[in-house]
């Protein structure tokens, strides 16, 4: 039985006569940018996971930069990243100015933690970007009680998350979505929003996010075109009622993984306290993962190594990543693995994929991989 990676396409099947009833509407109602449905849905998206404000922009990576400037990071200042993670949350930060400082994470959580940060601060540190990495939320109230200092919370993989009954996207000074496709939350293109408490923060982002205007006359920053469209909230508002349901269901896929005895073979994600994760991936670790990465895809199981080269080793980052030394990181990059992970992965297709897993090792163990026969590594 063949498992992908990631299945996009069961959780919306009972909702696709809905969904194209509401973009109809949007069709015939002749509104598509600024309309009835995004403010219908930053409100409702607000009220969801219960902060004052949601800003509703074009992707993921706007919604990072465009949050860094309302929280009043510019030129000459510090923000501190992590290296381990996907490349946008250190890219958003050159447009405003500043300077990333890439962090190491914890090696268990894959997540920052506040003295991974706390290692990183200079005098000229301005704001945290602490990202919750495959859906896990990272302690960022630990985070702000430590350093002082504005955190953005990079959820774009954490929408439907909860730590001690708060919802990811409400833990920081203000946070970030990703409405891409295979996101917790998705739209059929790109899409993002912005969530905070702060209304200075929430009123800049919605004056940068429209070319730095309030009225289309008078320009009072150098600001963005990043706009989410009419069409893709139609989308996520017929599909955000759902996600406390998907997010229950990848807790359940987690749960079922680990009841039939996964982590006999590899080494399983680990949560913070009070965390239920998301899990937007699941991401398991072992010595030679790229190896089983092989094996398994020739099993029929899909399955990816993510962040190979992490962060602050991309060509693009070497002005900053040079002689940066984080040791968590680099030994994640080697050995994480994300398996199948749905809202609707079974107890079947999770025994199906232990057992492919457990099949992939016994073969490898018997097969040398620096012999002649040995599959050769698929890559990152």
């Amino acid at each position: 039985m063949a498992v992908a990676l990631f299945d996009t396409t069961t959780p919306l099947a009972p909702l696709r006569q809905q969904i194209i009833e509401r973009l109809t509407a949007v069709v015939n109602g002749g509104r598509y940018v600024l309309g009835p449905e995004v403010q219908g849905f930053e409100r409702e998206f607000a009220q969801y996971l219960g902060v004052v404000h949601v800003v509703g922009v074009a992707n993921g990576t706007d919604a990072l930069t465009i949050a860094l400037r309302a929280a009043g990071v510019g030129p000459g200042d510090e923000v501190v990243v992590p290296s381990f993670t996907f490349y946008a949350s250190a890219e958003a930060i050159i447009p405003t100015g500043a300077t990333p400082v890439f962090c190491d994470v914890d090696e268990e959580t894959a997540n920052v933690t506040a003295e991974t940060v706390s290692a990183a601060l200079t005098p000229r540190t301005k704001a945290v970007v602490a990202v919750d990495l495959f859906g896990n939320p990272a302690p960022i109230a630990e985070i702000r009680e430590r350093t002082g200092l504005p955190v953005i919370e990079d959820a774009a993989q954490a929408a439907g998350a909860r730590v001690a009954g708060r919802h990811a996207g409400s833990l920081g000074t203000v946070a970030t979505f990703s409405f891409f496709p295979s996101k917790n939350l998705p739209c059929f293109g790109d899409g993002g929003a912005i969530a905070t408490d702060d209304s200075q923060i929430a009123d800049r982002a919605r004056v940068l996010r429209s070319h730095g205007s309030r009225d289309k006359t008078i320009f009072e920053h150098v600001g963005y075109n990043s706009r989410l469209d009419e069409l893709q909230a139609a989308v996520l508002r017929v599909l955000l009622p759902y996600l406390d349901e998907w997010a229950a269901g990848r807790r359940a896929a987690a749960a079922n993984y680990e009841a039939a005895g996964l982590g006999e073979h590899v080494t399983l994600p680990a949560s913070g306290p009070g965390n239920e994760p998301a899990w937007h991936l699941y991401v398991v670790r072992h010595p030679d993962a790229e190896h089983l990465c092989s094996a398994l895809e020739r099993a029929g199981v899909e399955a990816r190594g993510y962040y190979r080269t992490p962060v602050h080793r991309q060509p693009a980052m070497a002005r900053w990543g040079a002689g940066v030394e984080l040791p968590a990181t680099e030994q994640l990059a080697r050995t994480n693995l994300a398996i199948p992970m749905s809202p609707v992965l079974t107890s079947e297709q999770a025994r199906e994929v232990i057992s492919a897993i457990a099949g992939a090792l016994a073969s490898m163990h018997a097969t040398p991989a620096g012999s002649a026969s040995a599959s050769p590594p698929s890559g990152g």
